[in-house]
């Protein structure tokens, strides 16, 4: 994933990364991997459900790779290259799979169905440049992968029927959110600094609007969620700015 804070090798770091506990979190890493080759199976055989639950399984492991390394200090070279490899499998992959499946069930040309494949490919990018931004410690620039694999999970998920009669709207869509993953627009982390309002009010804003859109739309608010995360990040950039 994109994380927060970047992996960087350190062998003096502990006695856990020094003799080999640096296996625990590559350990997570393989699961990301495993469970998003899984989930391209899945996409390709139109089980658009079990798709969009490995895309949200592999996060819960990208999560907890991220999460393994500081707890143990177990950094590694290896580590932030298997991470990366294995988020442009779960996070860009599949859901240009998942894109594809549905473009390819639809009317249109079968060849225009190969546009899914650019959320990898945008993916990759993505992933490259946030490897080498020294800037992305606190906040990102550009979406997420891993947010941009669960809007696509989500969208083709709940949408799936309404998108095949609409491929040119979900080819331009697939265009749009190509453009996000490698733009330079600030977008907030989740991560909360202590519990105070005022230095986490974008957070708190947020995580309210998804309880409410939880509660109303349940499995089929995961895309909606993307899209609030994503205008929300725009509105602090602009509100931010003017003040």
């Amino acid at each position: 994933m994109d994380k927060t804070f970047k992996n960087t090798s350190n062998s003096e770091a502990s006695p856990v990364g020094r003799f080999g506990g640096a296996w625990i979190p590559n350990f997570i890493t393989a699961l990301n991997l495993f469970t998003g080759c899984v989930g391209i199976y899945f996409a390709f055989e139109g089980n658009f459900f079990a798709a969009f639950a490995c895309i949200m399984l592999a996060s819960v492991f990208d999560f907890l790779d991220g999460l393994a390394a500081r707890l143990l200090k177990a950094y590694s070279e290896i580590g932030k290259q298997l991470d990366s490899l294995a988020d442009a499998v779960s996070f860009g992959v599949l859901p240009g799979a998942l894109v594809f499946a549905v473009l390819a069930q639809s009317e249109i040309s079968f060849y225009f169905a190969f546009v899914g494949f650019l959320i990898p490919v945008f993916s990759a990018l993505r992933l490259a440049k946030f490897n080498v931004d020294e800037r992305q410690t606190s906040s990102f620039f550009g979406l997420p992968t891993p947010a941009n694999a669960i809007f696509w999970g989500g969208f083709v998920y709940s949408f799936a029927e309404v998108l095949r009669q609409h491929p040119l709207f979900l080819g331009a869509l697939v265009v749009v959110f190509c453009l996000l993953l490698v733009s330079e627009i600030p977008m907030f982390s989740l991560k909360i600094k202590g519990f105070s309002w005022r230095e986490n009010k974008t957070q708190y804003i947020f995580l309210a609007g998804c309880v409410v859109l939880l509660a109303v739309m349940q499995l089929d608010a995961f895309a909606p969620i993307i899209a609030w995360y994503i205008v929300l990040s725009i509105l602090g950039n602009l509100f931010g700015k003017k003040n």
